[in-house]
């Protein structure tokens, strides 16, 4: 038993000894640690992969919902345009039912004159220098322009 005593306090089984357990130990805390490492890379991966799928499932509806807001913003903006149009026509409508803004546009756009009144056409001495060739229908008098359409009809029978 003394020898037995011995070698079991010897420094060299104490040192054999506590080396075993040490390794022991590390070798316990890192498989704990790999299986802690695997379970989590595992939750991971699975979290990553539930991410992408949804992220993949929303992104057509949330790119159409885009879409939609974006056309419904549109549509509200010519909306108001329509709505501030229709607005101006019926500020327009109402200044055509006075009779006196009526006879101030016909006057103005016909060259119309009242009875016993006469009627000038001043002319910008600019524009007296281009021939008549050169002045287009819109700005000439309307009457001019059936004149014209007379004169050419005349002409093309010739």
């Amino acid at each position: 038993m003394a020898v037995k005593d011995r070698d079991r306090f010897s420094t060299a089984t104490r040192l054999k000894l506590l080396g075993e357990q040490t390794a022991a130990r590390v070798y316990r805390s890192q498989t704990k640690r790999q299986a802690r490492r695997s379970r989590l890379t595992g939750r991971a991966a699975l979290l990553a992969l539930v991410l992408c799928s949804l992220i993949v499932a929303l992104a057509y509806p949330i790119r159409q919902y885009v879409s939609q807001r974006a056309e419904i913003s549109e549509l509200e903006r010519q909306q108001a345009q329509a709505r501030q149009r229709v607005e101006q026509l019926r500020d327009l409508k109402a200044r055509w039912q006075d009779d006196s803004y009526a006879e101030q546009q016909i006057r103005q756009r016909l060259h119309y004159v009242m009875p016993g009144e006469t009627g000038y056409i001043v002319i910008d001495p600019d524009a007296a220098k281009q021939s008549r060739a050169e002045l287009g229908a819109a700005d000439r008098p309307w009457y001019s322009n059936v004149w014209d359409g007379v004169d050419k009809s005349d002409a093309s029978d010739q």
